[in-house]
């Protein structure tokens, strides 16, 4: 492995925080924009599995793994990861 450009770091942290930034948008979002939160746990689960196929897509094409497989490995595994937290947050609340 190459040795991390400590000149780099704050690119690094600042482009990592983004993408947390953004990827925590997707789920959440709905919460923020619609009026019961029923229906924005409908509009956040399926727009999150939307997003979860996408960016399985996208890393398929990039790493040569067939798209179809790896979005669909993508959705499963985020789901069921999405789900626990899901039902975790239940149990102690």
């Amino acid at each position: 492995m190459e040795k991390p450009d400590p000149k780099r770091a704050v690119v690094s942290a600042g482009t990592i925080a983004g993408a947390y930034i953004a990827g925590g948008f997707i789920p959440l979002g709905p919460y923020l924009m619609l009026p019961t939160a029923g229906t924005a746990l409908t509009v956040s689960v399926i727009t999150t599995l939307i997003a979860l196929a996408i960016f399985g897509y996208i890393k398929g094409h990039f790493t040569g793994a067939p798209p179809l497989r790896s979005a669909s490995q993508t959705v499963l595994i985020g789901g069921l990861a999405a789900a626990a937290a899901f039902i975790i947050a239940r149990v102690i609340s």
